[in-house]
């Protein structure tokens, strides 16, 4: 019995883009262990390890107390023996002792990862939301005074700093207006419950969310106005109009797929940030996130805590690449996974 030739074909190509997402895999792996290593032997060259921060805190301690000490906790041992144990510990789902907080590091995770995902995810949607239309009607309006509107303020958006933004947000909004608050996640010490939960939330995110929102959203707007001005200059659009299809037709089954395309890999890295954290935003509004809490454990030199951190960070950049890829075979047929 003869098999339909489109059905070869579309099992060859399942087949290759199995072995792709593998193939794929198993570099993203290989890549997270040597990145975690590097970042675990950047660690260690940090000065002061827990010894000296006990010797520190107790005048007591002798010499000889400390080697024992050393010894006991493995520190005498050299980098890739302790990298290997503390990976061994990972691997088994045990992300060790958080030496400031005093709990273990998966007590202190979860919801700080909850609120950075609150946060980047309201960044994240508010900008595809507002950018990708702007840059798309930027592109069809070029030339006219809503383009170079919109490109002025692109510009200014992806120019100034999140920090310096975030601090005159905080000026108007908080000190002069009095509108919102100035940091924080949520109200301490009110009882609320429902929809008074929610809402206060939503107080406390709102400018941390601007202060990321304007850097992203003038990145989409700028790379889907140039990419759509791009695509609308190939001659299958041109081929398209000539066939007597509608204008809306044209554009959005043709035209905007294909200017999709570049703007994938911006939007998915940005993605990859809903779980590693905005360092310097949640810094600067004290937001109880990941990325507030990385500097933290950074600063008081918490080992645990900042390589764990650090592992999600590189962790989501590497599948968000891996989605990218996979998202440009989709929106083009012309890319293969050969």
């Amino acid at each position: 019995m003869n098999v339909p030739t489109q059905s070869v074909g579309t099992s060859l190509s399942r087949r290759t883009m199995r072995t792709y997402i593998l193939r794929r895999l198993i570099q993203t792996v290989v890549v997270l262990f040597l990145l975690s290593f590097v970042g675990y032997y950047l660690m260690n060259l940090m000065p002061g390890d827990p010894i000296d921060i006990m010797i520190s805190s107790n005048p007591r301690m002798t010499s000889d107390d400390a080697a024992r000490l050393r010894a006991y906790y493995g520190i005498d041992k050299p980098i890739y023996v302790r990298y290997w144990k503390w990976m061994t510990h990972i691997m088994s789902g045990d992300l060790g002792y958080s030496r400031t907080y005093r709990i273990p590091v998966v007590q202190i995770l979860g919801p700080r990862l909850l609120n950075t995902f609150y946060l980047s995810a309201a960044a994240l949607g508010l900008s595809l939301l507002v950018g990708i239309p702007i840059g798309i009607f930027s592109a069809l309006k070029k030339g006219s005074r809503f383009d170079y509107f919109v490109n002025l303020f692109a510009f200014a958006g992806i120019s100034i700093p999140s920090f310096f933004l975030g601090i005159l947000l905080l000026i108007l909004f908080a000190r002069d207006l009095k509108w919102l608050p100035a940091g924080g996640t949520q109200t301490i010490g009110h009882t609320l419950s429902g929809f008074a939960v929610v809402g206060d939330r939503i107080k406390y995110l709102i400018l941390p969310t601007l202060s990321l929102t304007a850097q992203q959203m003038a990145q989409y707007v700028r790379y889907m106005r140039s990419s759509m001005i791009e695509t609308l200059h190939f001659d299958f659009i041109r081929t398209a109009k000539a066939k007597g299809l509608s204008r809306q037709r044209v554009l959005i089954v043709h035209a905007l797929r294909n200017a999709l395309i570049p703007v994938v890999t911006i939007v998915a890295l940005s993605i990859s940030f809903i779980f590693s954290g905005a360092v310097i935003t949640e810094t600067l509004f004290a937001y109880q996130g990941v990325g507030k809490l990385e500097y933290d454990a950074i600063i008081a030199n918490d080992f645990n805590v900042a390589m764990t951190a650090f592992l999600i960070t590189v962790g989501m950049v590497l599948l968000m690449n891996l989605l990218a890829d996979i998202l440009y075979a989709y929106l083009d047929p012309r890319i293969t996974y050969k």
